[in-house]
């Protein structure tokens, strides 16, 4: 038994893309205000996440915001020789204007256009809806340099990515733009199969919770993503049902270890890290998603 082609093609196709990009304009409109207090230092924002990526299923509700801080980094030095650490310690400078400042900052930027509808929550900051405009998370986040070499500020080479505290405190350093930068790569790399494919593995997720297959939460939509990102290029294309059985069938046979994030600067499974899946929650979800599709 399988899931038949045609529920497959429904599952493949995009979500909402007009009201996520009114959305994305809206909030973006509002934290470029000039009366902003963050106004005059350097800032980006960008989209990052299902809509961001062009993997969003009709059941997102949500548009992912990032606004980063950019005259303010932080670094991670472990790459570096001892030679260029100490070339380093001697060149840097402490910044005035703290992360814990432009958070404050965007929150009150964001209170004072949509004022009881902002909700700090523990990483974003929810932006509820009103009328067509969708639910959106605004994370706040500074630049981070993972560093691999030192010379001078005029020779220097680092993975570029985003760093902010969790409400406990919790340090979290992610890098979205290689993300979706290699999410597109694959993308045209497989004649573009992958991000129909990770749509089809949003949709199955959410009908198998629904039949009680998979337990809520146990595979979000970002680790769905990073893990068929590992899949070689090979085993898509033809038809819906040769894809997700190719992959999956893949995936059961691979070497967990090996397994990356769509960063490709995070190993997919880790017991502790913030931004990476639990080994145990990725078996569990092969295990259900094997059962599912035998029992369709």
């Amino acid at each position: 038994m399988a899931i038949s082609e045609n529920q497959l093609d429904t599952w493949s196709k995009q979500g909402s893309i007009t009201q996520s990009a009114s959305t994305y304009r809206t909030i973006r409109s509002a934290l470029e205000d000039r009366s902003a207090p963050y106004d005059g230092r350097e800032y980006s924002i960008y989209l990052q996440g299902s809509y961001g990526n062009d993997t969003n299923i009709y059941a997102d509700s949500d548009v992912d915001v990032v606004i980063q801080l950019d005259s303010v980094y932080y670094s991670d030095l472990e790459g570096l020789s001892q030679d260029d650490l100490n070339l380093y310690n001697a060149s840097r400078s402490t910044a005035s204007y703290s992360y814990g400042d432009f958070k404050t900052d965007v929150i009150g930027q964001l209170r004072l256009e949509f004022g009881s509808l902002v909700k700090p929550g523990n990483k974003a900051i929810l932006v509820e809806g009103n009328g067509t405009r969708r639910d959106s998370d605004v994370l706040a986040a500074t630049l981070h340099r993972r560093y691999t070499r030192f010379k001078s500020y005029s020779d220097q080479s680092y993975h570029e990515g985003i760093r902010f505290l969790s409400s406990s405190g919790t340090e979290i350093i992610n890098f979205p733009k290689q993300h979706s930068a290699n999410c597109t790569t694959k993308n045209k790399a497989t004649n573009g199969w992958f991000k129909p494919s990770v749509r089809i593995l949003k949709n199955m997720r959410n009908s198998m919770i629904t039949k009680g297959y998979l337990q809520e939460g146990i595979a979000p939509s970002y680790f769905l993503e990073g893990m068929l990102y590992n899949v070689p290029n090979s085993k898509f294309g033809s038809t819906f049902q040769d894809t997700v059985v190719n992959s999956i069938n893949w995936l059961n046979n691979s070497d967990k270890n090996s397994l990356l994030c769509a960063n490709e600067l995070y190993r997919l499974l880790h017991p502790t890290s913030p931004v990476t899946w639990r080994a145990e929650s990725f078996d569990k979800y092969l295990s259900a998603v094997n059962k599912f599709w035998n029992a369709q």
